[in-house]
């Protein structure tokens, strides 16, 4: 990777000023992730294999698009191929500050929910981006993954309690998921993605595993990871999503997306990450146990507005 950096800095002239490129080691992505520093600002670079340099093109047009929508995300730059190794790089501006997962519980309830009402706003105006006319129906791609991985899961050796209760649960409501719209899902919207600085929302990142569906299905990463570092963020992010006036039907559809992660998380867990598969079962008989086994639609852990309730969201004027 050292030889790609170093052609990098040769080729390309944004980054033949660059005081040093230091690599980022964080998240899950097979993309390198790179940090390069110059005299008075940062650049994120990205290099990842040439095969995906198409989806890259669509994302990097997507970002352009979102500064038009008012989305504090990273900046695309330039995007380009470096053929003789089988590489494609893309280059964007670089959010300051830190990702919220790490600071979070540092913060007064009142600031974490602040932060989620933000983070809610901002997803809201994301989710206004239509997706292309060529997309298959939400609800045909979604039942078929699911049941691939129900598939897996049931093949794979473990087993959740009362797993037929949350299938039986998917199956009584997936009618309900038929005429889901298809728009922009960011599809890794989590507090690892989100960057605090000065103890206020500073900008979302990581948008390489964009899709397309029922925008809903994005807060399924609040009752798989934020629930558990944040409730008050948790809350402001729906809230601040809804504008306060949470509808009940997303709780049905909060439910199904919750109940399917369940399966897709254990056999993602025994794939890409075996030695992390105790920690996210952990995670899903928490969400069982928050919604009684999918008895209850909307979790336990949500009371709208019970950290700040006095606070005012602005209107949302694009959904």
């Amino acid at each position: 990777m050292n030889d790609v950096i170093q052609t990098l800095q040769e080729r390309v002239k944004l980054l033949q000023n660059a005081k040093k490129i230091e690599e980022l080691a964080k998240g899950y992505s097979p993309d390198k992730k790179y940090v390069a520093h110059f005299d008075n600002e940062k650049l994120l670079l990205r290099v990842g294999d040439i095969q995906g340099y198409k989806k890259k093109k669509i994302e990097f047009r997507i970002l352009q698009n979102m500064k038009n929508i008012r989305i504090k995300s990273p900046q695309p730059i330039d995007i380009g191929m470096i053929e003789e190794f089988n590489s494609c790089y893309n280059i964007y501006s670089f959010i300051d500050g830190v990702d919220a997962k790490d600071m979070i519980q540092t913060l007064t309830k009142e600031d974490q929910y602040k932060i989620g009402i933000e983070a809610g706003i901002q997803l809201s105006r994301m989710h206004s981006y239509e997706a292309p006319s060529t997309i298959n129906t939400w609800y045909d791609r979604a039942m078929e993954k699911h049941y691939r991985y129900l598939s897996a899961y049931k093949s794979c050796g473990i087993k959740i309690k009362n797993d037929e209760k949350i299938i039986d649960f998917i199956e009584e409501n997936k009618q309900h998921i038929k005429k889901r719209p298809n728009r922009f899902q960011h599809d890794d919207f989590h507090l690892e993605n989100i960057i605090v600085k000065d103890k206020k929302f500073a900008g979302v990142i990581d948008f390489n595993n964009f899709d397309w569906g029922d925008p809903l299905h994005d807060f399924v990463k609040v009752a798989l990871f934020q629930r558990e570092r944040s409730v008050p963020f948790s809350i402001g992010q729906i809230d601040g999503y809804f504008n306060n006036n949470v509808p009940e039907d997303f709780w049905r559809l909060y439910s199904i997306y919750s109940g399917m992660v369940i399966f897709s998380s254990v056999v993602w867990s025994l794939r890409f990450a075996p030695e992390q598969l105790e920690e996210m079962i952990g995670r899903l008989y928490v969400i069982l146990e928050d919604h009684k086994n999918f008895e209850i639609l909307k979790p336990t852990w949500y009371e709208s507005s019970s950290y700040l309730t006095h606070t005012s969201v602005s209107p949302i004027t694009s959904k």
